[in-house]
C-alpha cells in the first residue's frame, strides 16, 4: 500500500540440515556465520532420522565463546514468510526453538542481518547432550527415519561445510569415525 514501509527482510540461518535440503522458498542464498556458537551432535531425532526408541543424532547449537559457526542464510520473501515459517515449525518441531540471532553473510559488504535459526536447547524431550565419540558413531551408523539415514545427514552436512569452504571439527571429527569400521 503507498505510504506504507517496506516489509523487512526475512533471513533464516541454516546449519544443519538446511545447509544442504533447506526445502523451502528463498530468494537469495549465502554462505554466513553466527558468532559464540559451536555445532554438536546432541539432539536426538525421532521424527526425521531416527524414531521413537532409536534416535538418530542430528546438531544443535551451544554457546561457545569465540567461535564462529557457517553454515548458509536463506532471504526470504516478505509474501512468502507465513508459509515458509509454518513449514519449517513443522520441520522442527521434534525439540527445536526458533530464536533470533545477528547473521554475518558472507557477500561483499560482509553485512549482518537479524535472522531466524532453530536451536536445541538441554531440557527439551530428545535432547541427547554429549557421550563420547564411537557412543556417537554407533548410535548414527544404526539409526534410520522418514527423511533417510543418520549417516547420510552427516555425510551431507559434511560435505555441505567442505563445500563452502568451512573446516568444523565435531563434523570431521564424526565423520572420520564413521568411516572406520563398526565395532
Amino acid at each position: 500500500m503507498k505510504g506504507e514501509a517496506p516489509s523487512p527482510e526475512i533471513w533464516i540461518f541454516g546449519y544443519g540440515s538446511l545447509v544442504w535440503r533447506p526445502a523451502f522458498e528463498f530468494v537469495e542464498s549465502r554462505p554466513a556465520w553466527i558468532e559464540g556458537w559451536g555445532r554438536r551432535f546432541w539432539q536426538g531425532s525421532t521424527d526425521h532420522r531416527g524414531v521413537p526408541g532409536a534416535p538418530g543424532r542430528v546438531v544443535t547449537l551451544v554457546a561457545e565463546a569465540g567461535q564462529r559457526c557457517w553454515g548458509r542464510a536463506y532471504r526470504v520473501e516478505p509474501k512468502s514468510e507465513v508459509s515458509v515459517m509454518a513449514g519449517l515449525d513443522r520441520r522442527e518441531r521434534g525439540g527445536y526453538r526458533r530464536e533470533e540471532v545477528e547473521v554475518h553473510l558472507e557477500d561483499e559488504a560482509e553485512r549482518s542481518v537479524r535472522g531466524l535459526l532453530y536451536r536445541a536447547v538441554p531440557g527439551n524431550p530428545n535432547y541427547l547432550g554429549d557421550c563420547p565419540l564411537p557412543e556417537v558413531a554407533a548410535q548414527v551408523r544404526r539409526a534410520r527415519g522418514p527423511s533417510g539415514s543418520n549417516l547420510e545427514y552427516v555425510r551431507e552436512l559434511a560435505a555441505a561445510l567442505r563445500d563452502l569452504g568451512v573446516r568444523d571439527d565435531p563434523v570431521l571429527a564424526l565423520e572420520v569415525e564413521l568411516g572406520r569400521a563398526p565395532s
